[in-house]
């Protein structure tokens, strides 16, 4: 008999090996789908990212880190005038300045009482700012570009969801701003009573 002209054929495994070799088919597919993404990322949002942060950390350069910071000191003064500085200049600032996690730090030129109410502000704006500035912090883009899918998918544009986004984020973090400082005063001032 010719081994040459005979066919060979491999059959599909089955048994044990037939679910090893599934899971390891399944298992790198998981990549591939993964660096499908990533390659449609790279074609998309971000060389976008890449010139933003670019573009935002020699602004930041241009105009001075001491500048910035001298921000969060002035913030820090007693008094409901401050208040808006406090809970949307401030966490607005940081945020789009530092990005998400760097911009919690701008929290370090407040007094004790009021660095929760500035944490709870900045950390409810990571996501707001995304649509109009997604550098800010790309992690929560998959969120904002989810909901923009549905929303351009209805027929509508993306700058009106991005603005209202942005504006009621301002909203909610003022009012959380005020919100968390009134609790923690209040905190602050049961465990001084305890502790006398």
């Amino acid at each position: 008999m010719n081994l040459l002209a005979a066919e060979a054929t491999v059959g599909d495994p089955t048994g044990v090996w037939g679910a090893i070799a599934g899971g390891a088919e399944y298992f790198i597919s998981i990549f591939n789908k993964g660096g499908e993404v990533l390659w449609s990322l790279m074609g998309g949002i971000l060389p976008t990212l890449v010139v933003l942060l670019t573009a935002v950390n020699a602004l930041v350069r241009i105009i001075g880190p001491e500048k910035i910071e001298g921000l969060g000191r002035k913030a820090a003064q007693p008094g409901l005038i401050w208040y808006p500085v406090r809970y949307i200049v401030l966490p607005f600032v940081a945020v789009f300045f530092l990005t998400n996690p760097m911009a919690y730090t701008m929290g370090r030129f407040l007094p004790e009482r009021f660095k929760p109410a500035f944490y709870d502000a900045a950390v409810s704006y990571v996501h707001p700012i995304t649509g109009i500035f997604p550098h800010a912090n790309p992690g929560e883009l998959f969120v904002y570009l989810g909901i923009a899918a549905g929303i351009t998918q209805l027929g509508y544009g993306l700058g009106d969801l991005a603005l209202r986004y942005l504006l009621i984020g301002l909203v909610v973090i003022f009012i959380r701003g005020i919100v968390t400082e009134f609790i923690t005063s209040r905190m602050m001032a049961k465990r001084e009573g305890a502790a006398a």
